[in-house]
């Protein structure tokens, strides 16, 4: 799963059908079965054999957990595997719906009504053929499996030849995401022009004349000691034949099919809403991404109203700064000024490691409870850093044996500027998504779907919260870095504007990239690829400011009620103690937490 600060993320949400089996250190249902009424007994049941369903039907999400039975395989996308996976959804529905609510406990019925929700989701975004664009400007299976070899085990023999396994299957998996996008061509569900260009930047860097120059190559490069040095020429010369005979010739059938066949049946618009259903469809969006039932036209003023709240905090920084320009100039002696800038990609990456070393000794005094699961920084990989954004997530292993990843992106560092650093770090790292993320998965008492899966709103709501929990801490003690902050926090509010404006209200590209430009300190490189994604990416960039405005409304409902008895810990702890969560589900559980804190119990 990937998180990002632009985006991307968690989310989760391509991973809907499912729901909870065994895996390494899984939770167990909260009673025991002697214990349990029927209708409890019926909804584990059904968690677990849709959970078992997801991970068969997901294979390398499975691998991901921990679950080693599929390792030597990749998932199916074709048109059939999407009916399927919508027939089974349907299926899960329907016995969900037979179970008796009213007498389940109250957090299984909190899972009965996320599952419901999740599962709703997909097969209404089935509904709408969503699936014809596997792919966006800059995420897609042809980014991600170069990766392959840091998201799968390589310690035994074979764990090697499940890896081959999976280069040699490469190429089928290719000619499926090809035809679903043949049959987007066919109906008109496919991407906008303008966010292709360059694609084939994305693509062409694994057409590779030698191993060597594949980054799916290093497994064999460097074997680990557990393989026996007489198995090591022989899966070094399979690898070499799986990457030269599977994986470059299917990346070679992309980039021709991308180049001469997508790329020009591209549609010159912008807008979801003229995709067919398109407006339709971007109602949906709306509701499922922000997990509320508010009108892309709320969402916009909602959108406006912060903007402009924010816009008067930055022209007071501006002020107290000493600086006598206005708005603009200030934002261009932020652009330009070299002392906001890294010179080299290691300066960047140690200026990073400082800021979340010194918030990991503050998150004592915000929680009560930290995650076990430790996380790392690295380079956002070349081949992919100059379309993405500035940095993003990559989540722990479900069995415990990989890290979190920060990636950082060290491309072009003029478009970096270090009074970001904090904001940034503070979102994607900790207290943001990897202190979320991992505490989720350790949770006790959840069914697996739960821990593994869940709401873009909650998910990327508690980052942007989290960058203002740098106030509490001793950051944005600068002006410059407290401006970057507002910048952060701007740019998610511009979210709100631009995406709506582009997708429901005739906003050209241009106007979007104007606003933003107007109201934030960002470079223009990353408002350009940010626009472009949200125009890939319809509906998702909402998620973030939605999610910290809840957040916020509800802690401030805390402190007012509570008074000399608010304690960050207890909230921070209730807010994130279910995992990610619908809104309204979070609404509940902090109203709930007010109640008994105030009765004293």
């Amino acid at each position: 799963m990937r998180c990002s600060n632009a985006g991307i993320g968690i989310i989760v949400s391509a991973i809907l059908i499912g729901c909870a089996a065994p895996l390494p250190r899984a939770a167990s249902p909260s009673a025991t079965p002697t214990m349990q009424s029927a209708a409890a007994t019926q909804l584990n049941q059904l968690f677990a054999e849709s959970w078992e369903t997801t991970l068969r039907e997901n294979p390398t999400f499975a691998t991901t957990l921990g679950d080693r039975r599929f390792n030597d395989r990749l998932g199916e996308v074709s048109v059939e595997a999407q009916e399927r996976r919508t027939a089974q959804q349907r299926a899960f529905l329907e016995r969900l719906g037979r179970i008796d609510r009213a007498s389940l406990p109250r957090e299984q019925q909190i899972s009965y009504d996320i599952y419901r929700q999740l599962g709703e989701n997909a097969v209404a975004e089935h509904g709408f053929r969503a699936y014809l664009m596997p792919i966006t400007n800059r995420e897609g299976f042809h980014t991600s499996f170069p990766q392959l070899h840091e998201r799968v085990p390589l310690a035994t023999v074979q764990d090697y030849e499940n890896y081959i396994a999976r280069l040699h299957d490469f190429p089928r998996y290719t000619r499926e995401h090809i035809e679903l996008m043949r049959g987007g061509i066919r109906e008109g569900m496919i991407l906008p022009r303008v966010v292709l260009e360059g694609i084939e930047e994305t693509i062409w860097p694994h057409v590779v004349g030698e191993p060597a120059e594949s980054r799916l190559w290093p497994p064999f490069q460097e074997f680990p000691a557990s393989v026996p040095e007489a198995e090591r020429a022989r899966l070094t010369a399979e690898g070499r034949a799986a990457i030269m005979e599977a994986v470059v010739p299917a990346y070679g059938d992309f980039l021709e099919f991308m180049t001469r066949e997508y790329v020009p049946a591209a549609r010159p618009t912008i807008a979801a809403a003229d995709l067919p259903n398109g407006g339709t469809y971007y109602e949906h969006l709306v509701r499922s991404f922000t997990t509320l039932d508010v009108t892309p036209e709320q969402v916009h003023r909602t959108g406006l109203a912060e903007v402009a709240r924010i816009r008067a905090e930055m022209d007071e920084i501006i002020r107290d700064s000493g600086f006598t320009g206005t708005f603009a100039e200030f934002v261009q002696f932020l652009r330009t000024d070299p002392r906001f800038y890294a010179e080299t990609p290691e300066q960047l990456l140690k200026e990073t490691s400082w800021v979340l070393k010194r918030m990991d000794g503050e998150l004592p005094r915000l929680f009560g409870r930290l995650p076990r699961m430790s996380y790392g920084v690295k380079p956002i990989p070349d081949y992919i850093a100059p379309r993405t954004t500035t940095a993003y997530y990559s989540r722990p292993a479900g069995d415990g044996t990989r890290a979190g990843t920060y990636w950082v992106n060290t491309y072009d560092l003029s478009s970096r500027p270090l009074y970001e650093v904090e904001a940034l770090s503070l979102h994607e790292a900790v207290p943001g998504h990897h202190l979320q993320i991992a505490l989720q998965q350790e949770l006790e008492g959840l069914p697996n779907f739960r821990r593994f899966s869940g709401f873009t709103a909650f998910v990327e709501g508690w980052a942007l919260y989290a960058e203002r929990l740098g106030l509490e801490s001793g950051f944005y003690t600068d002006p410059y870095s407290d401006f970057g902050r507002l910048t952060y926090e701007m740019w998610r509010a511009c979210r709100l504007v631009v995406d709506t404006g582009m997708h429901a209200k005739g906003w050209t590209r241009q106007q979007a990239i104007d606003f933003m430009a107007e109201n934030s300190a960002l470079t223009l490189l990353n408002i350009t690829n940010e626009v472009d994604r949200y125009i890939a990416w319809p509906g998702q960039a909402l998620a973030y400011k939605t999610g910290e405005l809840k957040i916020r409304e509800l802690r401030s409902e805390a402190e007012q009620a509570l008074g000399t008895r608010f304690d960050v810990r207890d909230f921070h702890d209730v807010v994130l103690g279910s995992g990610s969560v619908p809104l309204a589900v979070l609404e509940e559980n902090v109203r709930r937490y007010i109640r008994e804190a105030r009765a004293g119990t």
